[in-house]
């Protein structure tokens, strides 16, 4: 393994508070000095990172990677291409794949495959079999098995008795469980976000309240379990308040933000089936779970960022082909990607608009979801001397749009890369590296 001398960075890392311009160096698989002046001669490569930021691998805890069972859509090893192209060291898929993540035997499966991949991968088991909501499933056995997390992502566990007892198995396990908080009573034939724009478009819409009716239940269970509770993907501002609240009575509750819910509005809809002209009808490529609300619910999820109650970042990303989204809105799956994107788009949300600060994004991308996957156990999350070299370089002031040239997954299917839209990144990833050796590169 070659020896590598990061020299002059910024280094940042929120989970012991370094931040300074310092040198990291690299060799055998580890991190065997930060410091000052550290000597190039024994390095086999010199990166000069003057002008940018190191920080600790960036960790996503929601991803979809599509195996097995929707290879057609992406595999664990084209995603963890994407993953590293955007600073990403380890991603942690979701189990709404075919057959469900519900068994060790399929825990294993994603394991064995994530030797292959670019990036570290640990699988989220679902919560119960088939992720049907009948039935729980063994967790400390899916635990054991490797699962780092619990979640039916894809549907909320609608029955309270089910959801009591999946609570009462993470907390014995002391294992996370993540809700995609949707009430499917609420959510009958839903197409976007019930407001002024489905109601012009003639689509079923969909409510606030089939979000936050699933919170505020969990809550009041986590509460009586004690258990460990994550909200997947927030969308809606009354859901904040909910978050809050817990939080406040120091209860084991937590939210995660994702690109598009900080940057867009159901407006975005509007934009005809080639995205690119407003009022022309509905733009399936924009068309997501949960979706993406008002302009009020925008902002109240970058507020809630910069208070603290949201501690972490999740990009969702959810590829299909654009043969699934090039048909008639209403036929088209939801979802759209986000690992090559997000840092930029975290960057042009919350950076450029003075909501939080380098170190406080980079917390929310490195520590807090290695916390909350219980990763950083394993010592991820962080860079320390002695510790695991998952390596992000960012340049903070690169501003570009995306493309599909961007795009090192199978998908593109994300409104972001539609030159009209007109939002470019603020950040960029160029350069990381996982367990030491160099998997993206964009610096000499």
């Amino acid at each position: 393994m070659e020896r590598v001398l990061i020299q002059n960075g910024r280094v940042i890392d929120p989970a012991s508070g370094r931040d300074e311009i310092c040198d990291v160096a690299v060799a055998d698989g580890k991190i065997v000095e930060i410091g000052t002046g550290l000597s190039a001669s024994a390095a086999d490569t010199v990166i000069n990172a003057d002008g940018l930021i190191v920080a600790p691998g960036l960790i996503d805890p929601h991803v979809h990677l599509r195996e097995p069972g929707q290879t057609h859509k992406e595999t664990i090893e084209t995603g963890s291409h994407a993953a590293v192209a955007g600073g990403f060291t380890t991603v942690c898929c979701m189990p709404n794949t075919s057959p469900a993540l519900d068994s060790v035997e399929q825990i294993e499966f994603v394991s064995a495959r994530a030797k292959a991949a670019q990036c570290r991968v640990f699988p989220v088991a679902a919560g119960t079999v088939g992720r049907k909501g009948m039935q729980s499933t063994d967790v400390a056995a899916l635990v054991k098995a490797g699962a780092v997390a619990i979640s039916d992502d894809g549907d909320a566990i609608a029955s309270e008795r089910m959801m009591l007892a999946v609570f009462e198995q993470c907390a014995s396990s002391d294992v996370v469980f993540m809700q995609h908080c949707q009430d499917p009573a609420m959510t009958v034939g839903a197409q976007m976000h019930q407001g002024s724009v489905s109601a012009a478009l003639g689509l079923t819409g969909w409510p606030r309240e089939a979000e936050e009716t699933i919170i505020d239940r969990d809550i009041a269970l986590a509460r009586k379990t004690n258990a460990r509770y994550h909200v997947q993907h927030l969308s809606s501002a009354g859901s904040i308040e909910l978050i809050r609240d817990a939080r406040k009575e120091k209860l084991h509750v937590s939210a995660e933000a994702s690109p598009h819910h900080l940057l867009l509005t159901h407006h975005v809809i509007d934009r005809g089936p080639d995205g690119n002209a407003f009022g022309a009808g509905p733009w399936p490529i924009a068309k997501v779970n949960p979706p993406i609300r008002e302009a009020t619910d925008r902002a109240a999820i970058v507020r809630a960022v910069g208070a603290g109650v949201i501690t972490v970042l999740a990009t969702d990303h959810a590829p299909h082909t654009m043969d699934e989204k090039d048909v008639p809105y209403e036929h088209a799956p939801m979802g759209m990607i986000g690992l090559e994107f997000a840092l930029g788009l975290y960057g042009r949300a919350l950076i450029a608009s003075g909501a939080i600060d380098w170190p406080r994004l980079l917390a929310m991308m490195t520590i807090e979801p290695a916390k909350l996957c219980n990763l950083d156990r394993s010592g991820l999350g962080t860079l320390q001397e002695g510790g695991i070299p998952d390596i992000t370089i960012i340049d903070p002031s690169a501003e570009w749009k995306p493309s599909r040239d961007d795009c090192k997954g199978k998908s593109w299917n994300t409104p972001f890369i539609e030159p009209s839209l007109g939002i470019s990144c603020l950040g960029r990833a160029v350069l990381t590296m996982v367990g030491g050796e160099i998997r993206h590169r964009m610096i000499p």
